[in-house]
């Protein structure tokens, strides 16, 4: 479910009304199952779902799924900073659902500490 609302969202940031085929499209998944999901999402106050496809979020939606993507591009670039690479993505996907939102602060709060060459022996009182 958390993958649908964070390409809804994703995609609501170029149009704030999205197709059900373009969710489908976009998640690699048939236009029945994200029919089904977004069923489920509406049932649950994500988003609001026209009976011609076109879907669009909640306040409540919105919410969640803003935090979603902040999550998916904090382990993102976490990953990236890590491994010296500049393609984490299947990593990140995989891994972004078991991290509770205190660790993803921390990870945040690391991140932008390794992106700007701090040492990590140290702590910020140390500076």
């Amino acid at each position: 479910m958390e993958d649908y609302l964070e390409m809804i969202c994703r995609l609501a940031e170029e149009s704030p009304v999205v197709r059900r085929r373009e969710i489908a499209g976009h998640l690699h998944v048939s236009p029945a199952s994200a029919s089904k999901m977004t069923q489920q999402l509406k049932e649950d106050g994500y988003i609001n779902a026209e009976r011609y496809g076109y879907v669009s979020l909640t306040d409540k939606g919105r919410l969640v799924g803003q935090y979603l993507l902040f999550r998916h591009q904090v382990l993102h670039r976490f990953l990236c900073a890590l491994n010296g690479s500049s393609n984490e993505l299947e990593q990140a996907e995989k891994l972004e659902h078991f991290l509770n939102p205190i660790t993803v602060e921390n990870l945040w709060q690391l991140t932008k500490r390794m992106e700007a060459g701090d040492p990590l022996d140290k702590t910020p009182a140390e500076y």
